[in-house]
């Protein structure tokens, strides 16, 4: 089979991580091989996300950037996947003729077909929406590659319609997969030589709640952990009102949790939160952070912030600074808010202009380099446990991450990408970590 180059670029969430390694994976059967930039490849997909305003303008801008490389390689087929393929359809066909395909977030499995067709010729567009358990039978695998990580998809879909959020209009509502399926697949990455697995869904912690005999998360998590080679398990994205006691306990537990945790609270006032409605309250937030760091004192944790939400005010916005300083997040995505079409939040009125939104952003974000530069100084001299993944960026440098997710860099022997080895951290940068190697941990088989 003649070898053609495919090109895909994702945007947006770990989800959409997950979905381009699965079109990968499922293209390569027809002779699509990767390609790391557009020039010389036979097909560019991009894989969409449209939950905030910045990242679909992103994506139109890309796609009219790409007229004039289709009027120069006529052959080149373009696609549009994700959240902006779901939410704009046919649209896209007619504002972008040089687009061939469009494929929503339930369409997957339809992709092979959809680009024999476009091979000769035939545009096409398939969002149909499968909000039943039919979906479950439509994830496409991940086979091939020899990396030690992978994102392993337990859920799908949101049920809890956040004032502000699309994602519910363009993922379809909350669909657990069966834990079979999902074990199964977990075996099958182990030995591949899989160590570490990430286990995705827009609301992980409610896996199996809407499922009639199905196991719940925290069972999932202790399952998934009972596999021989799997050394690393970590999930995302948390919502706070389904982190349950159970849950919490895992993080002591389980050996092989991670003690790292995404867990967005969005706003740090209680108006705001009430009006996103998100269904819990900042002393209720705080309660679990709190929880969390009883059970794992040395947990990092990670979230989200919306800056400027409609009615925000400034005693809210120093709410939201103050909830930061009380958490002390490892790492913290931070957004200016965008109203999303078809939201309830989409027709609020907004009290502030852009200019005021990004003064406030600056001083969030400002903040919070602060309170991730001393979460990193504090891991200075201790010894941590990294799965090394690659080379790092200077000569003679070896990278990996540590148990709470962080990056560090150390002097090593390239035969030591693929095994864990015991680093002491000798000095800390704004984003990540310099050590010394200690010794060299458990190779994986």
């Amino acid at each position: 089979m003649h070898t053609k180059l495919l090109y895909i670029e994702t945007f947006g969430c770990q989800m959409n991580v997950n979905d381009s390694e699965r079109i990968a994976s499922m293209l390569s059967g027809m002779g699509y091989a990767p390609a790391s930039s557009i020039d010389g490849a036979d097909m560019v997909l991009l894989n969409t996300c449209s939950v905030r305003g910045g990242a679909e303008e992103k994506v139109y801008k890309r796609l009219t950037g790409y007229r004039a490389h289709k009027k120069k390689f006529p052959a080149l087929i373009i696609g549009v996947g994700g959240c902006v393929a779901q939410q704009e359809g046919e649209e896209l066909l007619t504002k972008f003729p040089w687009v061939d395909l469009v494929f929503g977030t339930h369409n997957l499995h339809l992709l092979p077909d959809m680009v024999r067709a476009a091979e000769h010729g035939e545009r096409r567009c398939e969002t149909s929406f499968i909000d039943n358990e039919q979906r479950l039978d439509l994830f496409p695998p991940v086979t091939g590659g020899t990396r030690l990580s992978r994102f392993v998809t337990v859920m799908q879909g949101c049920d809890n319609f956040c004032s502000y959020c699309i994602v519910p209009s363009v993922r379809g509502r909350e669909i657990s997969r069966r834990s079979d399926d999902v074990l199964t697949e977990v075996s099958q990455l182990a030995e591949s030589g899989v160590r570490e697995v990430v286990l995705l869904g827009q609301n992980v912690n409610s896996y199996g709640l809407k499922t009639p005999g199905e196991i719940q998360f925290p069972e999932l998590l202790r399952r998934v952990a009972e596999i021989d080679g799997i050394r690393r398990i970590r999930f995302t994205t948390s919502h706070p009102k389904d982190m349950s006691v159970e849950l919490i306990a895992c993080f002591g537990s389980i050996a092989k949790l991670c003690g790292q945790i995404h867990l967005p609270a969005q706003a740090g006032s209680n108006a705001v939160l009430s009006v996103m409605g998100r269904g819990y309250t900042r002393e209720s937030y705080l309660e679990k952070i709190a929880s969390l760091k009883a059970v794992r004192p040395d947990i990092a944790v990670t979230g989200d912030m919306i800056v400027g939400f409609p009615g925000e005010t400034d005693s809210d916005f120093e709410q939201t600074l103050s909830l930061m300083e009380e958490v002390r997040y490892a790492d913290l995505f931070s957004f200016v808010y965008s109203p999303r079409p078809g939201t309830q939040a989409a027709a609020m009125n907004e009290e502030l202009d852009r200019e005021q939104k990004l003064l406030r952003l600056d001083r969030l974000q400002n903040l919070q380099r602060q309170i991730s530069r001393e979460f990193h100084e504090s891991m200075v001299g201790s010894i941590q446990s990294v799965m090394v993944e690659g080379e790092g960026k200077r000569a003679g440098q070896i990278s990996g991450r540590a148990d709470n997710g962080k990056i560090v860099n150390f002097i090593g022997d390239v035969s030591l990408i693929g095994s864990f080895a015991d680093v002491r951290i000798t000095q800390a940068y704004q984003n990540s970590l310099l050590g010394h190697l200690i010794q060299r941990g458990t190779e994986s088989p």
